[in-house]
């Protein structure tokens, strides 16, 4: 209950009281310097009126909650319980996603060969026998969680299910790893599945130097045929900041040698690789050009020639939402003939479609499958997709819009009072020769033509503005302008700036400022060019 008056008082009283300065002897001045601390943050707590108000209701845990920092500000006791509960519900759900830390793959194998690549004989009593037939031809279902037992110790369970043609099968998987020190781990694993017998295996990991690591993997395969023992080591070393290096040996049923070279930069992805080996040898080369847009698009195509034949495939991937990725990918081969691949991931979700079109080279099927999803594609987010996130934003602004309306009508009137009291007489401006606000707006400005359907919603603070010029100068640091004496949001939820024209010395400036940015004037940069 105490007033800002009397914190002021109580504060200044025992920063002299406990100012490490005053005390010479060294266990006493300890002692000062830490009540002198806990004084400070006292009292920057306290003199906050935010922070004061949820440690009136929480203490010292609610202070600690992260997601504070984007609360708006000027909450009530009731509102911020409200909101001390939501991040509460949002930090024990990231607390669980980050110890479970769940990855699951689902694949749908589609066989549409039929629609480019028809048998030569027609049934013809069969009914329905001249409509296409497209068919799920296999499944993949794949599902992994973790959970951390102490510190070093973390205990993983999988599992998978798999059917193609009407045979099928599954395994189940559990693994205990165990970090051993900052620079290596541990894995054991032990697995079963109705078509193979039991599996153990032992991963290693170690950093041999600060660029260098090596992985190895070691594993006894249980079968009716017997024991097939299986062993993979890769070396890896940082090449420089962006490449890495990579040689592999894989000895077993498949046995091979690899080396891969593989640069990734803020633009790109480019990868270079070499493996020989039984039944497989090939060369691969394969380049993703990153896009620096808000969707994160990217596009790709690779090169695969080898013993099995040669594929080429290209693609392209983009964000849809917050956390959804959505990408297709067009392959071409000899003898695999052609396929589309379209993938989603969703969070840690991955729903993979392989939809094998034909066995041939058919320039129609190659077509269809490269021009088929863009067009699918635009469609969805024109009609689908884009007006679902419009009206995914419209709620949450309303949200914010209705619970912000009683604050920003107190703060509407607080601000024409404000005008009304510090209005000045215009006489007053035209003799000055210092920093005159001529006029000043604040809120949404609409300039962009591709945005000429949105209303334009600003208010004026020309009056407000002028109050808060001293000695010629006018100094906003980087916060919200909504809060400056004089001022209230005009456009909850939405973006904001502030546009200001203003005569230092008789001569017009102008200058236009994002909402949360910083801004000093007068300034020679600002001055408006007359001449032309």
């Amino acid at each position: 209950g105490a007033s800002s008056e009397e914190l002021k008082a109580a504060y200044r009283r025992l920063c002299m009281l406990y100012h490490p300065d005053k005390h010479r002897d060294p266990e006493l001045k300890s002692q000062a310097e830490r009540l002198f601390n806990l004084v400070h943050q006292a009292y920057e707590v306290l003199s906050d009126p935010q922070t004061r108000a949820i440690y009136d209701i929480y203490g010292k845990r609610g202070l600690e909650m992260e997601g504070w920092e984007v609360v708006e500000r000027r909450r009530t006791p009731a509102e911020i319980r409200e909101e001390f509960e939501r991040l509460q519900r949002e930090r024990e759900e990231r607390r669980l996603q980050q110890r479970t830390n769940p990855k699951g793959t689902i694949s749908v194998g589609v066989d549409a060969t039929d629609l480019f690549d028809r048998y030569d004989e027609e049934y013809e009593d069969v009914s329905g026998s001249s409509f296409p037939q497209i068919e799920i031809n296999k499944m993949h279902i794949s599902q992994s969680i973790e959970a951390p037992l102490t510190a070093t110790d973390t205990a993983i369970l999988s599992g998978s299910l798999s059917t193609q043609n009407g045979n099928g099968g599954g395994s189940i998987n559990f693994a205990l790893r165990r970090v051993t020190s900052a620079k290596g781990w541990g894995e054991l694993e032990f697995g079963a599945g109705d078509l193979q017998g039991p599996l153990f295996g032992l991963k290693l990991f170690r950093n041999l130097t600060p660029r260098c690591f090596v992985t190895t993997n070691c594993a006894l395969q249980f079968s009716s045929r017997g024991i097939r023992p299986g062993l993979t080591t890769v070396l890896a070393r940082n090449l420089d900041k962006n490449t890495v290096g990579y040689l592999q040996w894989r000895w077993g049923i498949q046995s091979a040698m690899n080396t891969s070279i593989v640069r990734d930069t803020k633009t790109s992805h480019f990868t270079v690789a070499l493996q020989l080996g039984i039944p497989h040898s090939f060369a691969l080369i394969s380049y993703q050009h990153k896009f620096q847009d808000d969707d994160q698009t990217r596009v790709k195509g690779s090169l695969k020639a080898g013993f099995f034949g040669t594929v080429v495939e290209y693609g392209a991937e983009r964000k849809i939402s917050r956390h959804s990725v959505l990408g297709a990918a067009v392959s071409i081969g000899v003898p695999q003939g052609v396929s589309l691949k379209v993938k989603l991931n969703r969070a840690s979700q991955t729903y993979f479609f392989p939809i094998h079109l034909t066995d041939q080279l058919l320039p129609s099927a190659v077509f269809y499958a490269t021009v088929g999803p863009l067009v699918v594609y635009f469609a969805m987010h024109r009609l689908i997709i884009k007006p679902y996130l419009r009206a995914q934003k419209e709620k949450e602004l309303e949200k914010q819009r209705e619970s912000a309306a009683t604050d920003v009508l107190q703060k509407k009137q607080e601000a024409e009072s404000a005008v009304s009291a510090r209005r000045r007489p215009s006489s007053t401006r035209s003799l000055s020769l210092g920093l005159i606000i001529v006029n000043a707006w604040y809120g949404k400005f609409v300039n962009d033509k591709s945005r000429k359907s949105e209303k334009v919603k600003v208010i004026d603070v020309t009056v407000p503005l002028q109050c808060l010029v001293k000695d010629s100068k006018l100094i906003l640091t980087e916060a919200s302008k909504a809060g400056l004496p004089g001022f209230y949001d005009p456009c909850v939820g939405e973006e904001k700036n502030l546009k200001v024209l203003y005569q230092f010395r008789g001569v017009l400036h102008q200058v236009m400022v994002l909402d949360s940015e910083a801004l000093r004037i007068p300034k020679q940069s600002h001055r408006i060019d007359t001449d032309g």
